[in-house]
């Protein structure tokens, strides 16, 4: 664990849970009510704060949790290989005292660990929103090569101090919607050694993972409320990936009887913080549906 306290951001409460093996993951929670908990999951190095903004809107219309996986934030370091499988058998632990159905909320590499857990627990998965999230069609195997070592550079830099460039290169857009002090508290739980090295050893397990992803992808989420928002803006490198990408993206919800893709023009990779309005509607929208389905029930 790390030495200091880190102070989740007003209105949210933290707290822990403690694995089989020892380990405790840092969990973010906030909000009140009945039906679904909304459950949020972050991209490859990225911490729980990176839903800080998000959390606390929603707060406001359900439960909500996010959390630390394995080595990010407040949450102890795993000495096992951070294989997909490996981060869904702590998703599933974090949510065991937690019986009642979900709506599920993942940002890139967070979609396929909500693909792998939605194979596990469907009957517990009420409602899902993809933020651009990971498909193999956007990761061949040389691209997850790269993305750890590109991982260890940024570890590097962080340790040198370079703080302020990796905030440059990788977060360079930034919603108004976002107060200083949540800019603060994601830069603070992002751009570190620590956050990078965690997804250094996510990503070394990205080529191990793409026979899973193509298998869940072929059989698909459960038939809930589903809203896939994509980027709309072609980043650098992106020129060709990006439109197969978003087409990719379409051709999974159109399998879903209730899913949707949105495309967000204008906005790159990092919905979350370069737009979190539409971000906040897509959960609202599926929450409100999945909470009619819940209370309708018998």
């Amino acid at each position: 664990m790390p030495a200091e306290h880190l102070h989740p951001g007003d209105g949210l409460t933290e707290q822990y849970a403690v694995l089989p093996d020892g380990r405790r993951l840092r969990a973010i929670t906030a909000g009140t009510g009945d039906g679904p908990l909304v459950v949020f999951e972050a991209g490859m190095s990225a911490p729980a704060a990176s839903w800080v903004h998000t959390q606390r809107r929603l707060a406001t219309h359900a439960r909500t949790l996010s959390y630390d996986r394995a080595g990010y934030g407040g949450s102890d370091v795993d000495p096992a290989d951070r294989t997909l499988e490996r981060i869904v058998d702590d998703l599933e632990v974090l949510l065991r005292n937690e019986p009642g159905p979900l709506v599920l909320v993942g940002h890139s590499w967070g979609g396929p660990i909500l693909r792998l857990f939605c194979e596990r627990r469907p009957e517990r998965v009420a409602g899902i929103v993809f933020v651009d999230a990971t498909i193999v069609e956007v990761m061949p195997e040389g691209d997850g090569k790269l993305l750890a070592r590109s991982f260890a550079v940024m570890e590097l830099l962080a340790r040198l101090g370079g703080k302020g460039l990796i905030v440059k290169q990788t977060l360079p857009h930034w919603s108004p919607d976002l107060s200083p002090a949540e800019r603060e508290i994601i830069v603070r739980d992002y751009a570190n050694p620590r956050a990078m090295r965690a997804g250094r050893r996510e990503a070394q397990q990205v080529v191990p993972a793409l026979r899973t992803m193509r298998r869940l992808e072929a059989a698909g989420t459960p038939d809930v409320p589903t809203i896939c928002l994509q980027a709309g803006r072609v980043d650098r490198g992106m020129k060709k990936r990006r439109p197969a990408f978003n087409r990719a993206a379409g051709e999974l919800m159109a399998a879903i009887p209730s899913g949707r893709v949105e495309i967000l023009d204008g906005v790159g990779h990092l919905i979350p913080q370069e737009d979190p309005a539409a971000t906040h509607a897509a959960i609202v929208e599926v929450l409100t549906t999945a909470r009619k389905q819940f209370n309708s029930a018998p």
